[in-house]
This record gives C-alpha cells, structure tokens and sequence, in this order.
C-alpha cells in the first residue's frame, strides 16, 4: 500500500514531440527538413521527440533500395546522432530503409540527449494490403526483423518500439507490457484506405489493451506520392482519450504525459493482473 501511495504522488511528466514531416523524393532536403523540426520541437520544450515512418525518402518497395544506408555509417544516422545531443533530446528517429549484409530492413533508431544510440529496432511485420485501392507488399524488397527493443526515458519509464502494422498485433502490445513498459512508440505511415478507418482505433485500442501510453507519428499527407500518407499523428493515453493530434500537414504536436497515470490506469481497472496464463499464452516466444 505505502508503494502505490508513492507512486501517486510522484509526478513523472514529460513533454513530447511528434513531427509531422513533408516527405520528398531528395534525401537531402529530407533530412535537413527533419533536423529543422526537431530543433524547433526541442525549442518549445519537448524532450522526447518523434519522428515519422520512412522520414528521409519516399514510402514503397521501389525506393527502399536506392535510399537505403547503412547503420552506423549512413548520413541519416549521423545527422539524428548529431541534433539529438546539440538539442539535448531523447530522439526516436523515425525509420529509414537500411542496408545490412546484401539484405534490407525498415529500421528505426533512437538516440539519448548524448548523442548515442540507446535502441535499435527492425520492424517485424511487414506491410501487406491487396484491395481494389491499394495494392502494397514490402516484402517486395524488405526482410522482416526479428527482435523486440526498448529503451527507458528518465524516471525509468520504459519504452517499447514498433513501426506501423506492427500495432496490428496485440501479442507484440501484450509483450512490451510484460516487459514493463509505460508507453509505446510507432512511427508510422498508414494510408487512405486504412487510415481513415483504423488510425485512431488502432493506437487507442493498443493503448486501452496494454494500458500504457501510446504514440503514433506519420508522414504528412502529399496527394501527388505514389503511397499518400494519412497523417493524423497522435498520442493515446490508458484510458484511451486522444491528447493531442495533428491534422494531415506538416506540423508538430506536443502532449504532456505523466506515466504515474499508467500505474493509476492498472490498479484501478486490474485487466492484466486478470491475465490467465495457465489458460492460454499471450505472447508467442
């Protein structure tokens, strides 16, 4: 009992960041675009900040060969490294297409107010959609990851990483939790079929299920791409409620979330303690 009351009391709150990028097909201008952004996100007090799926080029199986780089050696990576210690941020750096041993992967990474990198993730499960709309396999050119990956903010608050359809799978949610986590990270890129209909669903029912935050960060929407962007990047809080949210341009949103709300969340709705591993298995090894 004297824990909760501690946790209570405790106020863990961060301001974070989510940078809605405008996305083209220069590289360059990409990445200066995003390290103006995340100056300006750390400029307004942000510190942790977030950036889009596939930031750097444009999204789709055709472009992740002639973007991809190599981490550490790619430019990329060294521009993140670079404005996360000069801005003095914890830095989630969206996801590039990354090169590594003849293979291709959609990769993010994260840097701490040092500069270094302190999480690496592959993304697991690959986009696929065959509708009459939309038609978008990047198995086409992409090898799936195999490896989950946190990373703990101050205070101790753990983070867990996913990019996009990732957040379709309630077993990787479910494992993150298990592993302690407080909030979960997806930079993402949903699209105008899916997006509509399953953004926000997606990121509240993920949030309300692992009762933890939760934030999604997109590209910002170009009507001329050859994939449009949704847009829309969001926060979720545990109980599900929307904290901030963009609209489908080019913008940064800034939430404030205070962690002890998760362990409030918990043991005021003890879904998880409810969890019947004896029954079944909720996460697969």
């Amino acid at each position: 009992k004297a824990t909760v009351s501690v946790l209570y009391c405790l106020q863990v709150k961060m301001k974070v960041a989510l940078c809605q990028l405008a996305v083209t097909a220069n590289k360059a201008t990409n990445v200066a675009n995003a390290l103006a952004q995340v100056r300006q996100a750390a400029s307004g007090g942000a510190e942790l900040v977030v950036l889009p799926e596939c930031f750097n080029a444009p999204y789709g199986p055709k472009y992740f060969p002639e973007y991809a780089e190599r981490i550490p050696e790619g430019e990329t990576y060294a521009a993140m490294s670079t404005v996360a210690k000069e801005c003095r941020v914890y830095l989630v750096a969206g996801s590039i297409a990354e090169e590594s041993e003849g293979k291709l992967y959609n990769t993010s990474t994260t840097f701490n107010p040092e500069g270094e990198m302190i999480a690496k993730y592959r993304k697991i499960h690959l986009f696929r959609i065959n509708t009459p709309e939309l038609t978008f396999d990047e198995g086409e050119t992409l090898t799936a990851g195999d490896a989950f990956s946190t990373f703990e903010l101050p205070h101790g608050v753990k983070t867990g990483l996913g990019i996009c359809f990732d957040v379709r799978y309630p077993q990787m949610a479910a494992h993150y939790t298990d592993q302690g986590t407080s909030l979960m990270v997806f930079p993402g890129a949903f699209n105008m079929v899916t997006g509509p209909q399953h953004w926000s669903l997606m990121a509240r029912a993920r949030a309300i299920d692992s009762q933890q935050f939760v934030i999604f960060c997109s590209p910002a929407r170009d009507e001329d791409a050859d994939y449009v962007a949704y847009g829309h990047s969001l926060v979720a809080d545990p109980w599900g409620n929307i904290l901030a949210e963009a609209g489908h341009a080019q913008e940064i949103v800034y939430a404030d979330i205070d962690t002890t709300v998760v362990e409030k969340t918990r043991a005021s709705l003890p879904i998880l303690k409810g969890t019947r591993h004896d029954v079944y298995k909720t996460v697969v090894a």
